[in-house]
């Protein structure tokens, strides 16, 4: 339970700065930024975690070098969205 917790937190923590970053805060709600978080996490531990060599919070790491990774996948996920949305016809 406290991991989930955990989780949940640290997730939306990277998730808010990550948005700040992108400059889609004003767009996005708490729980968007959870989930941006936690999917981009999920995605810099899959993909560039393993390149890079450093544990990622996946592994249940929570160090500086995870924590900047999972930033780094957040950022990734909200550029990757953009460019989906940029192309769709509004």
């Amino acid at each position: 339970m406290i991991n989930l917790i955990t989780w949940l937190v640290v997730g939306g923590v990277i998730g808010w700065i990550a948005s700040l970053i992108m400059k889609t805060d004003a767009q996005q709600g708490i729980f968007l930024n959870i989930v941006v978080g936690i999917v981009g996490a999920a995605l810099a531990g899959f993909l560039i975690s393993p390149l890079i060599g450093v544990p990622s919070i996946n592994d249940n790491v929570f160090s500086l070098g995870a924590m900047l990774i999972s930033l780094l996948g957040a950022i990734l996920l909200l550029a990757i969205v953009r460019l989906v949305r940029g192309r769709t016809v509004s």
